[in-house]
């Protein structure tokens, strides 16, 4: 009787683990972020402005940090703290930067937000699965060059999805 009770808790973790498993085997591996970057970059030269980008997972790891060149030194540090603030607050950092253009001033006490442009993250249903930060142009341009990455995150993960 106790292995049959032991047998029903296994079986319904297993269950309950079953929808996490999924999402996390949805991740951006290097390939992912290197196209992610690419498209970035693409979207920045378009805008005639040199960018830095990084692409974190979804437990704030950097799989890829790229320098374009002549972009400056200081957005190596920028572009990380955008990827991260896009992954721990789930939400672009736009919205940080409206709500302080805005008045909302205590956006700036948030621990690891960035009330700047350019970080956005790519999610898999209400999970980040990876996020990415552009630092580089004004807030505008860093902005569309992270859509540019996070078009390409959606796109690759969505054909997984499908398969």
């Amino acid at each position: 009787m106790q292995i049959l009770r032991k047998a029903i808790v296994v079986v319904a973790l297993i269950a309950a683990c079953a929808p996490q498993a999924h999402a996390a085997s949805r991740s951006v591996d290097l390939d992912l972020a290197r196209q992610m970057a690419k498209a970035a970059e693409a979207e920045a030269t378009a805008q005639q402005t040199t960018i830095v980008v990084t692409v974190i997972d979804g437990g704030g790891h950097v799989i890829l940090l790229e320098r374009m060149e002549h972009a400056q030194f200081a957005s190596i540090d920028l572009a990380q703290k955008k990827a991260t603030s896009a992954l721990y607050y789930k939400r672009p950092t736009s919205s940080f930067e409206s709500a302080l253009k805005g008045g909302k001033i205590a956006v700036l006490a948030l621990p690891n937000a960035m009330p700047a442009a350019g970080g956005v993250p790519c999610m898999v249903g209400r999970d980040v699965v990876a996020a990415i930060g552009v630092s580089g142009g004004n807030n505008a341009q860093d902005d569309l060059s992270a859509q540019a990455g996070l078009h390409v995150c959606e796109a690759a993960l969505q054909d997984t999805a499908s398969r």
